[in-house]
């Protein structure tokens, strides 16, 4: 067994400036710096990724990002994808990087069994809950990912948050620790 930290990837499904995905995503990367982890954040915007388009696939091959996608996951224990909810689905963000990483011969070879954990956030009730849920079917079955039981959706997230960044009310903050290091406790057996 490795001594070396575990090596975390933190993936926000909105890159908007000020998006609820993204401070809860940078509350997760502070738990995980806390257990020792050495975390990494991957901005699917700066991915550069056009919308998939199999025409635009055969005419240029596919974008350098995808393949960046690619090494950023094979190069991590784990994942941590932290999605909103657009209109009871996750974004199109999230969902086109992963089309195009299927489309390298080797995406799904990266991804398969990599242990996953997922939290949404919103502002309605079910905190992304119905985005969460349909994000899981999607990577265990189209990425044979092992997206783990224990998750987070942080409803009400417009004011979830303490000025420090952390969640706010303590049973949340519990609970996004438990998530943390569910997936943190994987990474290590799979190791």
């Amino acid at each position: 067994m490795s001594s070396a930290p575990l090596k975390l990837l933190l993936i926000a499904g909105s890159a908007r400036h000020g998006a609820l995905s993204v401070r809860l995503r940078d509350a997760a990367r502070r738990v995980a710096d806390g257990a020792g982890a050495a975390t990494e954040v991957l901005d699917l915007r700066a991915l550069g990724l056009p919308l998939y388009d199999g025409d635009l696939e055969v005419a240029q091959g596919v974008p350098a990002g995808a393949t960046a996608l690619r090494d950023a996951i094979a190069a991590h224990d784990a994942l941590f994808i932290v999605t909103p909810e657009y209109n009871g689905f996750p974004t199109p963000l999230v969902i086109n990087a992963f089309d195009w990483l299927s489309r390298l011969k080797d995406g799904t070879a990266v991804s398969a069994g990599k242990p996953v954990a997922l939290l949404s956030s919103s502002p309605g009730m079910l905190g992304g809950l119905r985005a969460m849920n349909f994000l899981r079917q999607y990577l265990q079955m189209a990425f044979q990912m092992l997206v783990l039981p224990p998750q987070q959706a942080v409803g009400r997230a417009n004011e979830a948050f303490a000025a420090d960044g952390a969640l706010a009310d303590p049973k949340a903050a519990a609970t996004l620790d438990g998530v943390v290091h569910a997936v943190l406790k994987e990474a290590a057996l799979r190791r």
